[in-house]
């Protein structure tokens, strides 16, 4: 029986997520006109009203997406889109060098055809984007910029909030990936004021295969697909009723529990650090101010082991952590987030979920205690044969 700490990839699906699954399952298209059909709308409806109720925003404003990645792309592409054809120019973009793929590979896809200009703000070296540093980038064509709300590698957490204020001066809209941060953070879209936000519900106890998309009213979206016309022409296609049900359910619940999930997760992410910074050789990343962190990750730098060794040990001793962000496919090389922050050492992310406990964290320790100085030494065996 192996031991999970890697909910930052994906978290076990909450009970009622699983038990709103399988109960629209079989449900007809919640298009179609008839009892069935409408019973199918109804289900999406009442999820979507969940989801707004959740994130503080109105459910006119909320589009089920196939995941994060969709949303991402909807509110990077479509807003970009939408600029160029209002202002019969190219926009500017802005993000950041430590954001998600799905958001950094569209910003750059746009910008190689011509879509849009391009500006990547560097982060800090704790994995936080300066507002700033954001606004001394922004110029008369900025039509949109995206700051994740919380690094999924190291959790360093961004001033979403401050960042929007000071962008809504100026009148420019800003999109946030908020994948990570929904599970410990206070997520709140009118309080917030970012006028695109996105979600995945595998982070926070939903099923894979489904996401959130919020697109404030009155936003300018070209959509990226077309069709049926569903969510207001935004995102064509049949409503995944099942999923969508789900993800509201688990969303509901993600939400009733969050305050408590963070100061549990706190404490005992606070005791895995401690105990293995403990060692030699070994450091936290990230901020250092718990408030600027996810309460749920613990992202570790380790000097003189070989990043292999030590995955496949930890892999035999039962113990699932990453040792970097779980999107890629599979490559072994360098996180593009630890070399934009200039982390170095072999790094290693633990991350906590709401199954989590403390006999978890209690393995967790043992085993890393036991396994880091053991592939340290054939390490340094390997380079002294060589």
């Amino acid at each position: 029986m192996s031991t999970y700490l890697d909910h930052a990839a994906s978290t076990p699906p909450r009970p009622e997520a699983r038990a709103a699954l399988a109960r629209w399952l079989d449900a007809a298209n919640a298009s179609s006109t008839h009892a069935a059909g409408q019973a199918a709308r109804v289900a999406v409806e009442e999820a979507r009203e969940a989801v707004a109720t959740a994130l503080s925003c109105s459910p006119h404003e909320v589009v089920f997406t196939s995941g994060g990645t969709e949303a991402d792309n909807l509110a990077v592409k479509g807003v970009i889109w939408a600029a160029r054809d209002r202002i019969g120019g190219t926009p500017h973009l802005i993000t950041t060098a430590v954001e998600h793929p799905a958001v950094l590979d569209p910003a750059r896809w746009l910008a190689e055809r011509g879509d849009a200009t391009l500006t990547v703000v560097a982060p800090a070296p704790d994995g936080r984007v300066g507002i700033e540093e954001v606004l001394a980038a922004v110029g008369p064509r900025t039509a949109l910029v995206s700051v994740m709300s919380a690094n999924n590698e190291l959790g360093a957490v961004n001033d979403i909030p401050g960042l929007a204020a000071a962008l809504g001066e100026r009148e420019i809209p800003l999109h946030t990936d908020a994948v990570q941060a929904i599970a410990t953070l206070d997520v709140e879209v009118a309080a917030w004021g970012t006028a695109a936000l996105a979600l995945s519900a595998h982070k926070f106890g939903g099923p894979q295969g489904v996401g959130i998309a919020v697109l404030r009213r009155g936003l300018p979206v070209v959509p990226l697909a077309h069709g049926g016309g569903q969510d207001r022409g935004v995102r064509s296609g049949t409503f995944a009723t099942g999923l969508d049900a789900a993800c509201g359910e688990a969303l509901t619940a993600a939400v009733r529990d969050r305050t408590e999930l963070r100061a549990r997760l706190r404490a005992m992410t606070d005791r895995l650090a401690g105990a293995l910074t403990a060692l030699d050789g070994v450091r936290r990343n990230g901020p250092v101010d718990a408030a600027q962190r996810l309460a749920s990750h613990v992202h570790l730098g380790i000097d003189d082991v070989d990043g292999g060794a030590l995955s496949v040990a930890l892999d035999r001793a039962g113990l699932d952590v990453s040792s970097g962000a779980a999107c890629g496919s599979g490559a072994a090389k360098a996180s593009h987030v630890l070399e934009a922050a200039n982390v170095t050492g072999t790094p290693l992310r633990l991350s906590l979920g709401w199954t989590s406990t403390q006999a978890d964290v209690d393995r967790a320790i043992d085993v890393l205690t036991d396994v880091i100085p053991g592939v340290r030494a054939r390490t340094a065996g390997a380079g002294a044969r060589s």
